[in-house]
């Protein structure tokens, strides 16, 4: 078995986790973003979540396999207390416990912080992702039906929150 390290991601991730994202823009519903962003957009989007919320970085024998981070749910004041969350897995290191093993590691980090809710947007339909958020404690809130046309098709986007 593959030894598992949690850890909070740094500039220099950006690379890593470019790549890990890429084919989720390129080639899935499963992030609404149309252009992959590169290594240097990654690391600044790490910084700036990463000091106000947090990004996490799951590494299998030292390589990087997947990340979750945190990001502001909306700008006005009254939801300071409330966060946006989101995790990518590389295909090869999906069913070995990293989705948990971060989303853990990331509620601990908001709870640090004195957030109070959590929401997870979920393009669908999307069972594996679902599946995880519900599993971390996560409830199914709504859906904004066609909300985004992505891949020749208008897309749903069902949400799920948990209170931290």
């Amino acid at each position: 078995m593959a030894a598992l390290h949690i850890r909070n991601a740094d500039r220099a991730d950006g690379a890593a986790l470019a790549a890990i994202y890429s084919p989720y823009v390129t080639d899935t519903w499963v992030s609404f973003e149309t252009q992959p962003p590169d290594a240097a957009e990654m690391a600044a989007r790490i910084v700036s979540y990463g000091q106000s919320h947090g990004w996490m970085v799951a590494e299998l024998d030292g390589i990087v396999a997947g990340y979750a981070y945190a990001s502001p749910h909306r700008v006005r004041l009254a939801y300071a207390t409330s966060a946006d969350v989101a995790i990518y897995v590389a295909p090869a290191a999906q069913g070995q416990g990293l989705g948990r093993a971060l989303y853990t590691a990331l509620f601990d980090r908001l709870r640090s912080r004195s957030i109070h809710a959590v929401f997870a947007g979920i393009a669908l339909p999307n069972a594996a992702s679902i599946a995880l958020h519900e599993a971390m404690g996560m409830v199914p809130v709504g859906i904004y039906r066609e909300v985004g046309w992505k891949l020749g098709g208008w897309r749903d986007v069902g949400w799920w929150q948990r209170l931290l």
